[in-house]
Formats: C-alpha cells, structure tokens, sequence
C-alpha cells in the first residue's frame, strides 16, 4: 500500500521526593500479580539475584561484628601493656582482618553477579515488552487509534516500559537487600545487648514522625511544582511550534508574560518542595545523632560494669546506623512500587485490547481482485448507537474512474476505510470481483490498493527509500521509472545529492507539492489494483495541482480509480460520480448529466461556482 493512514541510594531530598505519591494502579494486587506471572519466564535468573542480594547482605552484616572482634583484641592489648601484663597480639588481629577481608570480599562478588545478572533481566523484560507491544500495534483495529490520542500509545512503549525495566533493575534487590539488612542487624544488635537494642529502637519512632511530617508539608508542594512543570512546558512547546504564527501576529510580549507567570509559580512550588525535603536529612540526623549519645551512654555505663566489650559497642553503633537506612528506603521503595504497578497495569492493559478479528483460515487470493467493486446495501456506524452510512448501494466496473463527492461528514472517506477494512460494515458487505472483503487476508487486500492521501506521510529516509517503500524488492531502474511517471524526476535531479537526499523527520526540506508526487511515485512502483485518491490535490497550488493531475492520469489508466475531491472542477470528467449526503447516494451519474439533473450536485458545483466569481471580482 502506498501511504499509511496515520499516523541506589534513596536518601536525603531524594527520598522526600521518591516518598511523593504518584499515580496509583487501579488493581494493585491483580496487575502485581500478571507481572509476576509475566517474569516467570525468567524465575531461575530472579531467584539467582535474590539469593545473591540475600548472601551479600548477610556477609556485610558480620562485618561489623568481627570488625568489634579486631577492636577488643586491640583495646585488651593496649590495656596489657598499660598494666605491664602482656601486649597486643599482632597475629590474631591479622587473622580477624584477613577473615573480614574475605567476608567482604565475598559480599562485593555476590552483589556483582546480581547486578550482572539483574541487568540482563531487565533489559529483556524491556525488549520483550516493547517487541509485543509493537506486534500488538499491528494487530489493533483502527478504531482504536480514532479515540485513543498517538501520544499515549507512545508513552506505554516509551515511560512505562521504562519505569517497569528500572524497577526490576533497582527496587527488587533492594527490597530483598534492605528487608534482609534490617532483620539481620536487629539480630545482630539484640544478640550483643537487649537492653541498647531497646533505645537503638526508640529513636525510630522519632525518625518516623520526621518523616511524616516533611512529607505531609512537601507533598502539596512537589504536586503544584509537576503540574506547573506541565503548564511551562506546554506553553514552551506551543509557543514553539507556532513561533512563526506568534511573530506575524506580534503576541511575543503576550507569550513572555505568560510564561513568566508560569515560571514563577513553578519557582515558588520548586523552592518550597525543596527546602522542605532538604530538611528531612539534617532533622534525622539531629535524632540519630541523640539516639547515639544515648547508645554510647549506656554502652560506656555497660562496659564499666564488664557486660560488654568495647570492640562491641563499636559494632553496635555501626549497626544502629544501618538499621535506619533500610526503613528510609523501604518507604521509598513501597512508592516506587505504585508507579511500578500504575505503568504495569497500562501496558497489560494494552496488550489485552481487543485485536482485529482473526483472517479467515483459507483466504482468498488476491490475483482474484481486479478493478470490480459492489457496495451492496452497505450500513456502518462508528458506535453502534448511530449510523452514519445508510443503504449505500453502488456497482462500480473495472478500469472506471469513480469520484465521491458531497459535504463534510457525508462519509466519503468512512467509505474508503470500509472497502480497505480498516473497519468492518455493520451490516450489508462490499464484494470485490463477486468476493466478500473480508474472505481475503488484510495483507493481501490492502496490498491491491494504492493511496494516495491529502496528509502525506515519508519518513526520515532517503528519496529512493521513500519511493522504494510502495514495493521493498523494487530495482533502482524502476524506482527511476515511477518517478518518471509521477513527474518527480526532474526536481529530484535539482536537488544536491539527487535520489540520495534524505529527508528531515518532517520532510520540510522540499515542498508539499514535491511530497504529494513522491507519494504518487510510490504508488505506482507498488503496482496496485484499485487506487484511493482522498484529496490529493487540495493544499497545493494550481501549477502543482496540474502536475499532480498528470500523474494521477498516467496512474489511473487501466485502474479502477476512486477520487474523494471537495473541488468539483477536479472530477469533471469521471466516468462515475457518486454524491453523498448523510451517509447515503444521494445522485449517480456523469458530471454533465448531474448538472442537467440541477439538483444536490448542481447545488453544490453552483455554490463553488459562485465562490470562484466572487473571488475573482
């Protein structure tokens, strides 16, 4: 077919960030439940990281332990030789310390190969998810795309593919790192004193209030500042993209004002959230920094009375601080987990869209498409509360040249869609050659169609891929000669690298007239049977409209043709014009023995008529 029809660490302001609520998924439990089923596939890698992320913490949490091992044999030492009684044993330090090498050592290889291994995880989580996304694409019906905008079909490949991949890569060891970490320093810590354990453990409700209340105060702040963010950057992109509208109208000191409201209202929101969130840090070390003057106290006291070692209560104080910093993170974690699940809950929820219905078993082949078409009491309706194409009825004979015209919202072009099966009729059936549509395989009928739209659609290429895309197994030589055809060539020629230019995203650096003939070209090398002309000619001006006219001609010959034209003056000498008004056939005939019949269509060949004089007075 020749044209589409479309087209780490998690603290500080971080963590007040992270901790801000962002969307939540409807069905939490369900979606967490088909991702889990939908990581199946890689459980053996999984339970490696989590095994993994278990062992490594496991060997940093006996760090601190036998490091306070090294400690009281050093302290005992010195105190031996203060009292003349012995001195520092050298060996057994060392031995300690090569023991704490090597536990460490240990806990660095183990997180290693869960990061390796997790990173492979995630990136074909990623790439499997995106590749069935873009399969499921080409199995939606259109009517899909008609009420869901591009941009959010886009953002479940793009952001939420993203947030799903980096949650697996980050938040899932963490989880099992940090909730490991906490129970095992809370071992750890009870096993060297209850009774330190027991105020270690009252600072954290302190901490907790901290937390709550930053939050509670930053939160209104952190939303006004995303959704003033979103205002900024949509005027910034409007203003853009209209920036030579705004110039010719001179609305620049308008569009400045706007955005330094704008502006100041995202900089008021952004140092509030911030200050606040920055405040979180230095208040919980205010509290962690009493609680250890509390444990050092006590620790001092105990010590004193010969109930523990000093190399113990320096094991202790490491353990207080690391049992703090999983809770921090595990708060972080359960939020980031709601955005996981809101992303998670899109994409399934787009790929189980309803798809097109299936091809038949046995498809018809399409060498039995060859220019007849009958609209055979066709009834269609985008909801199926309203119809919009009533009875439409109409026989049309190889090689003839069919026009459509008639109002806006007659259903011409909803005509078209039907006959391509981008929709299915409600009732009714159009037949090709005395076949149902819809006994062939959509492939093979569309591919006997050529279009040729008013939006022209080439995509960031050269001039010869673009020409090429009708017919990907096409030879230069007959990429040349349908560009001969479609009256291409001689600018393509003018142009610095010929044949080799590529074309920007846009297709900008030629003119509009210069793409609607390469879209004619391309239809011509794809060779098709029927061909769709919907406005082809309406926003180019009379030269152009002339050269596109030619190729056209040179396309239709011997084609079944079908022109959907506003300009009636286009079509005079079509062999069958259809006119539609509410989705019915309102005349039939040539376009003299319309004009003879002066009714809808003379009324409106008339009214154009009247608008060209008028002009021209």
């Amino acid at each position: 077919m020749a044209q589409q029809t479309h087209g780490a660490h998690m603290g500080g302001p971080r963590g007040a960030a992270g901790m801000m609520p962002g969307e939540k998924a409807k069905n939490f439990k369900g979606t967490m439940a088909k991702l889990l089923r939908y990581l199946s596939r890689y459980l053996p890698a999984i339970i490696t990281v989590l095994v993994c992320a278990a062992a490594s913490t496991v060997f940093s949490i006996f760090g601190p332990k036998v490091l306070g091992q090294a400690t009281t044999k050093l302290f005992e030492g010195v105190m031996a030789m203060l009292t003349g009684t012995g001195g520092i044993d050298f060996t057994a330090i060392g031995q300690i310390l090569l023991f704490l090498l090597a536990i460490y050592l240990a806990s660095v290889l183990l997180s290693y190969v869960q990061g390796w291994v997790m990173a492979g995880v995630a990136t074909k989580v990623s790439y499997s998810m995106r590749r069935e996304i873009s399969e499921k694409i080409d199995r939606m019906p259109l009517s899909y795309f008609d009420r869901v905008p591009n941009g959010e079909v886009l953002s479940r490949i793009t952001n939420d593919v993203d947030t799903v991949t980096q949650t697996l890569n980050q938040s899932l060891s963490q989880i099992v790192t940090n909730v490991t970490m906490m129970v095992g320093v809370l071992c750890m810590m009870l096993s060297i004193s209850p009774l330190m354990t027991l105020v270690a453990i009252c600072i954290l409700p302190v901490s907790v209030l901290i937390v709550m209340n930053v939050v509670k105060r930053s939160q209104p702040y952190f939303r006004q500042q995303q959704d003033y963010l979103g205002h900024v950057n949509g005027h910034v992109e409007e203003m853009y993209g209209g920036h030579v509208v705004v110039t010719a109208f001179g609305r620049e000191e308008e569009s400045l004002g706007t955005f330094e409201k704008m502006n100041a209202k995202l900089y008021d929101a952004a140092w509030k959230s911030q200050f606040l969130s920055g405040m979180m840090m230095p208040l919980m070390n205010f509290a962690g920094n009493l609680g250890y003057v509390g444990i050092c106290v006590l620790g001092g006291f105990l010590s004193l009375n010969g109930s523990i070692t000093v190399g113990d209560i320096q094991a202790f104080i490491q353990y207080v601080r690391n049992f703090t910093q999983p809770i921090n993170q595990i708060a972080n974690i359960s939020n980031v987990l709601q955005q996981t699940a809101a992303a998670a809950e899109r994409v399934f929820a787009f790929l189980e869209e309803a798809e097109e219905p299936a091809d038949p078993q046995s498809p018809l082949s399409p060498e039995l498409i060859q220019g007849e078409v009958d609209f055979a009491h066709v009834h269609f309706g985008y909801n199926p509360e309203k119809t919009i194409i009533h009875d439409f009825s109409a026989i049309i004979r190889p090689g003839q040249k069919v026009a459509i015209v008639g109002p806006t919202g007659a259903g011409k072009t909803t005509m078209v869609k039907l006959l391509m099966r981008f929709y299915d009729v409600t009732d009714g059936a159009i037949l090709l050659n005395g076949y149902d549509v819809r006994q062939f395989a959509r492939n093979d009928l569309r591919d006997s169609f050529g279009m040729v739209l008013q939006d022209t659609w080439l995509y960031n290429g050269t001039i010869r891929e673009n020409i090429r895309y009708g017919r990907l197994s096409a030879t230069d030589d007959e990429v040349l000669a349908a560009a001969k055809a479609a009256q291409v060539d001689h600018f393509v020629r003018t142009l610095p690298d010929g044949y080799d230019t590529v074309l920007n995203e846009e297709a900008t650096n030629i003119s509009q007239g210069q793409k609607q003939l390469l879209t004619i070209a391309r239809t011509i090398i794809s060779e098709p049977r029927i061909l769709i002309f919907d406005e082809a000619t309406s926003s180019v001006d009379t030269r152009t409209e002339l050269a596109i006219q030619k190729a056209m001609d040179h396309l239709m010959e011997g084609r079944t043709s079908f022109i959907i034209a506003h300009r009636l003056s286009t079509i005079r000498d079509a062999d069958l014009i259809l006119v539609m008004k509410d989705g019915d056939i309102v005349e039939t005939g040539t376009h003299t023995e319309l004009l003879a019949k002066r009714g809808f269509y003379a009324e409106l060949y008339q009214s154009q008529f009247a608008d060209v004089s008028s002009e021209a007075v």
